[in-house]
């Protein structure tokens, strides 16, 4: 604990009155009335620095009245509160609502931590952070908030142990500073970025800060800034002129293992002019001056970015070094720096199709735990291309985005139907990758597409891979509801129970007591595994049927389930034990995320503790079930040329041979000397072709179906 140091309550006043104005203003009034209770609430309270506590929420919201320009009271007064239901003992997030009003009472409930918490750090922070989200989604001042105290936190963190110091900063570094970006609010982003890293890399940090000093200075001595600015002087143009070096924040690389000691652009040259006339104007000049990189060009006033960010963007290389020129306005400068605060205030109005795309985000990453949100959140995090519609309407996504991210983009409808796109004169497939400037025609078929499984991984944009996720879990769904009524009509028939008996009244205190509302639901967590078939079975029993004669319960007879189907959506052929759906004696384990199958030798299905009704035999319909996907065999090395060849011979009238592969003789390669890649339409078809090679004298082979 640091040594006690007091607050400047009446400084801090003076300063927040003459940003907001005093008491006596209608539009501060809510304001100073938190500030009252803040005061009050948190008197007795300390930060680990010494300070009194409440210095903390009056810092965040003098962060975000000085630094952002943000002046509405609803706003500031949650900043002032936003650590009250979390910290003081008697004030609820209910006393908040009553006090200052639904808005500020919804701002602090989405920046309150989750307590009462049982687990694991990770489970905690993920569901923190996805708390966090829903409430951003609902009310984007709660991320606003939330950001303003990260950067507080991250000023003061010096008083803070070690260990603390670099959770916080990697908290900072994988969620706070990104979003930062997604607002494009980047003065938030480049402070959370820089003091973060600082922290991260305590030693690597300062030298880069070093290198980055340095090469503002020679800079500065090479006389650049001077000989622009007597070119537009010249040209009775108005300007500003500053060269500004990239921060700590440009230098980090996560997929290199953190911070890059050089980078490409490390220095920016700010060129403000009168108006967007004179930006093309000074853009003439400029390239006069010093020749631009050939196709490094991108005029963001013509185009802005989803943020509203305006500018002219070109690079010149001046004796050996790399210059980023952003030539812009005043007003575009205001928006650069601010970005949706600066509308949001100001204009008391945000862009309504990026607010809706940014909400929409938030609420997927709060509410979708089948989608990864460091995921989304590295995806929001790249540049932008842009592509167009036939029509010529322009669609801004992430760089590496599909058709499909595009056809999603467009209309979720025509996501689930696109089965490819003409882009220019080329029709290419939904996993094709666009690049900056495509015009995009999407194709589409009348039925949804059943996508496979691992589509989802390569879409880049938050749409694509919601709706994306939301297929599969219905897929899994209905799969599950099916699948429990099944093993449910089955159990019941072995204790002589007629199905009729589900459709009784009294069937309706059952799905009360299960807490289910439907019998549907009933069957759908059957089919997951969250309820114990063995306790259903004891309910109607003894309750539907308990004046009946039932027979004696079953002992090793299991359940059964007909396959028509490997959709990977809802069907996990497991890794340890690599069951084939060709073979008899396969056994199912039911679970939210699908069927598990085992081969009955499989060790892990041995040491489980389970029951007979937890446990299903799987069979699939051979002759029904359709592999829509190439299959391969691998053959290790010690088979001859002519063998590999005679075996072709065997399966050539079973199967469409795709390649024959040889990796024998490549030194250390990992792979087998032999991949046949096949196409095989049915299970049926494929039990035969591997009886083929199993008659195959000497022959070793592995075999794992792609699903």
């Amino acid at each position: 604990m640091g040594r006690k140091s007091s607050f400047d309550i009446a400084g801090y006043s003076q300063e927040m009155e003459a940003i907001l104005g005093g008491q006596d203003n209608k539009q501060a009034r809510l304001f100073w009335k938190a500030f009252s209770f803040a005061v009050d609430a948190h008197q007795d309270q300390r930060r680990k620095s010494g300070e009194a506590y409440v210095s903390h929420p009056c810092m965040v919201a003098m962060i975000l009245a000085k630094e952002l320009g943000v002046t509405d009271q609803e706003t500031l007064a949650a900043a002032l509160l936003h650590d009250t239901v979390e910290d003081v003992k008697d004030v609820t997030i209910e006393v908040v609502g009553e006090l200052f009003g639904p808005k500020v009472e919804a701002i602090v409930e989405g920046c309150t931590k989750i307590s009462h918490f049982k687990g694991n750090r990770q489970t905690f922070l993920s569901l923190v952070h996805r708390k966090l989200f829903s409430g951003s989604a609902a009310h984007l001042e709660v991320m606003l908030v939330k950001l303003a105290d990260r950067l507080h936190n991250l000023r003061t963190l010096d008083s803070m142990p070690k260990h603390k110091r670099q959770k916080i900063s990697d908290e900072t570094i994988g969620v706070y500073a990104p979003m930062a970006g997604v607002l494009g609010v980047f003065v938030l982003k480049r402070e959370l970025y820089n003091l973060a890293l600082l922290y991260k890399y305590p030693r690597q940090g300062p030298r880069i800060m070093v290198t980055i000093r340095r090469l503002l200075r020679q800079t500065e001595e090479a006389g650049i800034v001077k000989t622009l600015k007597k070119e537009l002087d010249n040209a009775w143009i108005n300007n500003s002129i500053r060269l500004k070096s990239k921060g700590l924040w440009a230098y980090y690389r996560p997929q290199e293992g953190g911070l890059v000691s050089a980078i490409e652009n490390p220095l920016e040259i700010y060129i403000v002019v009168d108006d967007l006339h004179t930006c093309y104007r000074t853009l003439g000049i400029l390239n006069q001056t010093f020749p631009p990189i050939p196709r490094t060009m991108r005029d963001f006033i013509a185009n802005p970015k989803p943020t509203g960010y305006q500018s002219l963007h070109v690079r010149a290389n001046i004796k050996g070094q790399n210059f980023l020129f952003k030539i812009r306005t005043q007003e575009m400068s205001d928006q650069a720096r601010l970005g949706i605060i600066r509308d949001w205030y100001a204009k008391r109005a945000v862009p309504s199709r990026f607010k809706k795309e940014i909400s929409e985000m938030f609420n997927i990453m709060g509410g979708d735990a089948d989608l990864s949100y460091t995921e989304m959140i590295a995806a929001s995090g790249k540049t932008e291309i842009y592509t167009y519609t036939p029509k010529g309407d322009r669609i801004c996504l992430p760089r590496q985005s599909t058709v499909l991210d595009f056809a999603f983009k467009v209309h979720t409808e025509i996501g689930h139907r696109c089965i490819g796109a003409k882009v220019g004169q080329q029709e290419v497939g939904p996993t094709f990758v666009l690049r900056d400037g495509d015009r995009i025609s999407i194709l589409t078929q009348k039925e949804p597409v059943k996508f496979d499984l691992d589509i989802q991984k390569i879409c880049q944009s938050p749409r694509a891979r919601s709706e994306l996720a939301r297929t599969f879990r219905k897929r899994r769904k209905k799969l599950a509801l099916e699948t429990g009524e099944l093993i449910l009509h089955q159990e019941l028939k072995r204790y002589g129970i007629p199905a009729s008996v589900l459709k009784l009244q009294g069937m309706e205190d059952i799905l009360e007591y299960f807490s289910r509302d439907s019998l549907g639901e009933l069957f759908t967590f059957l089919g997951q595994g969250k309820m114990r078939l063995r306790e259903v079975i004891y309910e109607i029993k003894n309750g539907l049927y308990a004046d009946k004669q039932t027979l004696m319960p079953p002992t090793g007879a299991l359940n059964t389930i007909e396959l028509d189907s490997v959709d990977p959506a809802w069907i996990k052929l497991s890794r340890c034990c690599n069951p084939l759906p060709t073979e008899k004696r396969l056994y199912g384990l039911l679970s939210e995320r699908g069927l598990s199958v085992h081969r009955l030798e499989c060790s892990r299905v041995q040491d489980l503790k389970i029951q007979r009704e937890d446990i299903m035999e799987v069979r699939w319909n051979l002759k029904k079930t359709r592999l829509e996907k190439q299959q391969t065999i691998d053959i290790p090395a010690g088979h001859k040329r002519n063998m590999i060849f005679k075996i072709l011979a065997t399966i050539q009238d079973d199967v469409a041979i795709a390649k024959l592969q040889s990796y024998a003789g490549r030194i250390g390669n990992d792979k087998p000397a032999w991949e046949i890649r096949f196409d095989v339409e049915t299970l049926a078809q494929l039990k035969e072709l591997l009886k083929k090679l199993d008659k195959q004298r000497n022959l070793i082979y592995e075999f794992v179906l792609e699903q």
